[in-house]
């Protein structure tokens, strides 16, 4: 985005020159300035170069020596203020985005800064820019997402009402160059005794300091009655919610409190002091400009900082950046303890460890009773392949079911193509409607404005690109004119018909049903890919279809044939749920996850709990955003949606090849061992 010609490395040079081996070896930051047209590279200076410094680090001296020896442009880089999902010094994370800065550097505030420049120049900000500005702050704010965040949201928060004082890492150069000090902390603290003698005091330790990699300037030996030390990684937008006041030195959460609404006591000179949004114990003069708020998301978020897609590997908005992000956590939030995995097929393995198995390796048992004794006893979940749950099966540990997502892959299960999404369930599975499912409180749960905004982009996206579960693409048969009806069959073995179909239960009676009810309409009969292919149940002699079908559409293209019809008929197929999500009446004579709702003609047995009357995107939000898990098989990492859906759209996906069934179980094999050196 730009606003008045402004770009985010406006006057740094296109060649830059370092002399620092931390950012030799910083792979993303040379890849960034790749991107963004820029050269960087480790030697001395030429003429017409600029010289990079990491900000005012121990080793950023001998830039600035060079940059004034030779009378070149010298150029700062920093983090940018959402940074990766644990901090770099615990495990060599890189950043997403970057801030490059020509004038100085924004937590310097003896000096001005690009930053400062930004933030202080009213021709940078347009009604587009403020509009982007406020429903970006909303989604920064709604996906608890802050500089790092390997946080804990089943952590409790202390009660509502308390003083939040925020602690960092001691030594830090943003203390230094904000006008602070240590003594400055035991000010801060004093002060909010001081000022608020009837509130509980909560001190929140940076993340950093509880990782043992630096020390902080608080302890135990600075709590009392009224003052309690918080270690614990909780999240901090819950912090911000739950505090009654916040008081900072210069630490990042100060900007995040101001975007949560609070007035922070600020007690250094942060990049955020001095507009007018914040109490300073040390004001600076020459800040005069009043900001909004979003006035200041923008210049901080952006206009300033350059992002990186690393699924993509391009520079992306920040928008794209918070969806990576809140993949990433979420994946981490959900395998942080590690999984015992249960019921799960060799061929499976190698995607089940790739997706669930990052943080800390999974460990595979065939018995699901044996692995929940395994994961009770190691503190780990028991992840659960849904189909394989026993009948009556009682898990004593944590437990998630799986089974694959609605946007899976380019190619079928049943030919062991792995999938690009799954989705857990910790209540119960999606299409078993004899119990509730975490689906099922999602569809319920109303959407927000940022979240309506996603899901219709996606919509879009997904419809224009003619996505389906599988995409194996097809011809269309000729289809007569008249009503056309849709009838898709499915698997007869598959778990949905066996816990979610009524008194129809095949294909033969789906479409001797469809039949007896519209009489003279065109039936379109689909068989179900696995069925064609002669991996599954369900297929029907041609002599049977004689009277009831009026074309069979083999192989061919979901999506372009939910285009050449008028309504579905189905008993629980996802083709039920893709002809809502095109805009086709429903009807169901089973009860499928996106039935009961109000949105289907109902003529199966539906849960009768199913009492919201959801709209369609917040079915479609709940079904391809919310519930499912989407892993890139490129950057192999966790991704958003829409990266799943542009891999699905492009094909640039790995493709297992002729010799799958044989390899996948024989890296299955090995994926199960891989507890032993990971």
């Amino acid at each position: 985005m730009t606003a008045a010609g402004f770009r985010p490395l406006a006057g740094v040079p296109r060649r830059l020159c370092h002399q620092n081996l931390s950012i030799l070896r910083n792979a993303r930051l040379h890849r960034v300035l790749q991107l963004a047209g820029h050269e960087l590279r480790f030697g001395l200076p030429r003429p017409g170069e600029g010289v990079l410094v990491w900000g005012r680090s121990p080793t950023a001296w001998r830039g600035e020596r060079l940059a004034a020896r030779h009378r070149l442009p010298l150029i700062r880089v920093e983090d940018a203020f959402l940074r990766s999902l644990h901090p770099g010094r615990a495990r060599g994370e890189p950043a997403i985005g970057f801030l490059f800065d020509p004038v100085g550097v924004h937590f310097d505030s003896s000096r001005p800064s690009r930053m400062e420049q930004i933030l202080g120049d009213a021709k940078l900000y347009n009604s587009n820019i403020l509009d982007e500005a406020r429903q970006l702050t909303d989604c920064f704010i709604e996906s608890g997402l802050s500089k790092y965040n390997n946080s804990d949201p089943t952590l409790p928060v202390p009660e509502p009402g308390f003083v939040l004082v925020i602690d960092q890492s001691a030594g830090d150069a943003s203390i230094r160059h904000s006008g602070a000090s240590a003594d400055t902390f035991r000010t801060m603290l004093a002060a909010a005794l001081r000022d608020h003698p009837d509130r509980r005091i909560v001190i929140r330790s940076h993340p950093e300091t509880a990782l043992g990699l630096r020390p902080g300037h608080f302890g135990p030996l600075d709590t009392s009655d009224r003052v309690t030390l918080l270690t614990d990684p909780v999240p901090p937008h819950r912090l911000l919610a739950a505090a009654a006041e916040v008081y900072t030195v210069s630490s990042q959460m100060g900007f995040e409190a101001i975007l949560h609404g609070h007035r922070p006591h600020v007690f250094g000179q942060p990049f955020y002091a001095g507009w007018g949004l914040s109490q300073d114990e040390q004001p600076i003069p020459r800040r005069t400009r009043r900001l909004t708020r979003e006035e200041l998301f923008a210049g901080a978020m952006l206009l300033a900082p350059l992002w990186y897609d690393p699924c993509r590997d391009r520079l992306c908005g920040l928008e794209e950046v918070i969806h990576q992000l809140q993949a990433e956590a979420g994946a981490f939030r959900e395998d942080r303890h590690g999984h015992i995995a249960a019921g799960m097929r060799l061929w499976k393995r190698p995607r089940l460890q790739a997706v669930f198995g990052a943080t800390r390796s999974l460990r595979f048992c065939d018995d699901p009773a044996k692995a929940d004794r395994l994961a009770s006893a190691t503190g780990r979940g028991l992840l659960l392949w849904a189909g394989k749950e026993p009948p009556g099966f009682t898990p004593h540990a944590p437990c998630l079911r799986v089974e694959d997502g609605f946007l899976r892959s380019r190619g079928l299960g049943a030919e062991l193509v792995p999938p690009l999404s799954l989705v857990t369930d910790d209540r119960g599975i999606y299409y078993d409607p004899t119990r509730p499912s975490r689906l099922e409180a999602l569809i319920a749960t109303p959407l927000t404005d940022c979240q309506r905004r996603r899901i219709t982009a996606l919509l879009t996206r997904l419809t224009e690109a003619g996505l389906s579960k599988y995409n194996l693409g097809g011809a269309l048969p000729p289809l007569p004119a008249g009503h056309r009806i849709l009838v898709p069959g499915q698997v007869e073995d598959d778990a949905s018909i066996r816990t979610g179909a009524g008194p129809v239960r095949t294909n033969l009676a789906l479409l001797r049903a469809v039949r007896a009810a519209n009489p003279g309409a065109i039936l379109v009969y689909k068989p179900h890919p696995d069925v064609e292919a002669g991996l599954r149940s369900g297929a029907i002699a041609p002599a049977d279809l004689e009277g009831l079908a009026d074309v069979t559409a083999p192989a061919a293209d979901p999506a372009r044939l939910l285009a050449e019809v008028d309504e579905v008929w189905t008993i629980t197929s996802l083709l039920g749920f893709e002809a809502l999500l095109r805009g086709l009446p429903v009807t169901c004579l089973g009860a499928p996850f996106y039935a009961g709702w109000g949105l289907t003609r109902d003529l199966g047995p539906v849960p009768c709990r199913r009492q919201a009357r959801p709209d369609l995107m917040q079915l479609a939000h709940a079904a391809l955003i919310a519930y499912p898990r989407y892993w890139d098989p490129v950057s192999r990492r966790p991704c958003p949606p829409e990266v799943a859906l542009e891999r699905l759209a492009t094909g640039a996906i790995p493709h297992p090849g002729r010799a799958n069934r044989l390899l996948s179980k024989l890296q299955g094999r090995f994926a199960s061992l891989s507890h032993l050196w990971r």
